[in-house]
Formats: structure tokens, sequence, C-alpha cells
């Protein structure tokens, strides 16, 4: 087999794509800013699917299912926290020297898991 065919091989394979997949995630959304929206108390419900809740603004009581979570201005943030975290992530994945040592990493040990396996949804491109 030659190096096209081992690389491709490598590069093919279900597991390691599954693994690649949670790992960016973990870097890029789950270590974000997301964290610091995330903090804070969330709210409970007796019936199990929020119908029950709601917030109380100066502008009337807002049921819990319409009440947008993040705000303009916080989702901007986000969206640029993660797309300067999925750039450093493919800057890393294509250098060189450290993207061969993480697929590695990556192919011989599964760093998250206790997450569910990602599925392959081919509907959604």
């Amino acid at each position: 087999m030659n190096t096209h065919e081992e690389v491709r091989a490598f590069m093919t394979d279900p597991v390691l794509q599954q693994r690649l997949a949670k790992y960016l995630v973990l870097q890029c959304f789950r270590n974000s800013m997301l964290e610091d929206l995330h903090t804070g108390l969330s709210p409970s419900s007796a019936s199990g699917d929020y119908s029950d809740v709601s917030v109380s603004s100066p502008y009337g009581v807002i049921p819990w299912p319409k009440v947008s979570r993040l705000n303009d201005d916080e989702m901007k943030r986000l969206m640029i926290d993660v797309v300067d975290r999925a750039y450093r992530f493919i800057h890393t994945l294509f250098d060189e020297s450290t993207g061969g040592e993480l697929l590695i990493r990556l192919a011989q040990h599964d760093p998250l898991p206790q997450w569910k396996e990602p599925e392959l949804l081919t509907d959604d491109l």
C-alpha cells in the first residue's frame, strides 16, 4: 500500500471521523463563551415541557417556549468566538507538525467516550 492509500484509509475511518467531530465541538463550541451564557439558574418544569414556565418582563409575561435564550449581542459574540476557535482548530489540524499528531492521538484514544457517538446526517447538506 502506498502512502496515498494509507492516508486515505486513515482519513476515511468512521471511528476517527466521529472522534474528530466530538473533539472539534469540544474545542470550538463547548469550551467557548457558551459556558458564560450557560451559567445561572435554569427553570424547572412540573409539566416537563416547560408550558408551565414563563418569564416576567416590563413588557409582559413571556411563555418559556417563546423566550429567546440569547440576545443579538450575545449571539454575535458567541459566533465570533466559535469561528475564531474553529479557525485555530483547523490551523492546528492542517499544520504539518501538529495535525498528524492530533489525528494519531484520536485514532488511538477517544478523549470523550462519555459523549454520544455522532451520527452521519446526510439530508442537511
